[in-house]
């Protein structure tokens, strides 16, 4: 590159191409896809320089992130560690849990920075989670999906289990609370009431629960003998639990926002003695692998 690059508004193909270090027939599959800042003039591709860079920088175009920039919100799926995590460590954001499909939805309307959930693949493979939800949705975007923690799913009862409830299979003519569709534990919870040839229509369900601790307190108040839920939560409250699957639970992030403070701030109280203690609290909660990379958009 030349240093009369540094004046110029505009870089040429060639100039882009030796910048990017790539060969100028792939910088134009970038133009053909609209995947790179450039305009045409008088038959030739030109390239904005500071748009350029911007794009280089963040993966956005500028105009695109000027007009759609993203609330500091962590919507999608309620984890009560991470409701904690988010508190403790004043780190600004705000939250907006509504299940894990809400929340994609969310994220996609550029209404949140980050997303939670623990989506179950029902249909290729039963023990793989949210990956499949989230690749070809947002293979283009400018996002990453990282291990928040595994959790124990399972039924919440009353202490001491007075019904004797040992799997979904018990439920039918009980008083059951649910969680709302599109729900990372209610995907998980009516995969389970299929695998025993069971369906909602088949339950007697007394409520619906938007949050984890919403199913708490309807097994706590007699509303319902058994509800969907984590094993930690469960105990905390006293309950009784019924164990059913494992789960991995996970936060897609815009990659741009993982590098603001908001997102800083978070993460780096993950690595605090205070949140490794409290997160030993919770029982069926495994966050050795928190913060790991489990896809690339």
């Amino acid at each position: 590159m030349n240093s009369g690059l540094d004046t110029t508004e505009f870089l040429t193909t060639k100039e882009v191409a030796e910048l990017l270090r790539i060969k100028e027939r792939k910088l134009y599959d970038l133009v053909s896809a609209q995947e790179i800042p450039c305009v045409k003039a008088t038959g030739k591709l030109l390239f904005p320089k500071a748009e350029l860079l911007h794009w280089i920088r963040t993966g956005e175009f500028l105009s695109e992130s000027k007009s759609t920039a993203r609330l500091n919100v962590l919507a999608g799926s309620h984890d009560p560690l991470l409701e904690w995590a988010i508190r403790e460590s004043g780190c600004g954001l705000a939250m907006q849990f509504d299940g894990s499909l809400s929340g994609l939805d969310v994220f996609e309307n550029h209404g949140a920075v980050a997303t939670g959930l623990h989506v179950l693949n029902v249909n290729t493979n039963p023990t793989a989670w949210n990956t499949h939800a989230v690749q070809t949705r947002f293979a283009t975007s400018n996002v990453v999906l990282v291990h928040w923690a595994m959790r124990q799913q399972g039924l919440i009862v009353p202490h001491g289990n007075p019904k004797q409830i040992n799997s979904v299979a018990n439920l039918p003519a009980l008083k059951i609370a649910t969680r709302q569709a599109g729900a990372g534990g209610m995907i998980l919870f009516e995969h389970l009431l299929h695998t025993h040839g069971l369906d909602l229509a088949a339950l007697n369900v007394s409520e619906t629960c938007r949050t984890e601790n919403d199913t708490i307190a309807a097994v706590a108040s007699g509303k319902a003998d058994a509800a969907p839920g984590l094993q930690a939560l469960a105990l905390q409250f006293g309950l009784g639990f019924v164990p059913t699957q494992q789960e991995n639970f996970d936060l897609m992030v815009c990659r741009k926002a993982w590098f603001e403070p908001p997102f800083q701030t978070l993460i780096q109280f993950t690595n605090s003695s205070e949140f490794k203690k409290k997160a030993q609290q919770f029982e069926g909660y495994n966050t050795t692998a928190l913060g790991t990379v489990v896809w690339n958009s």
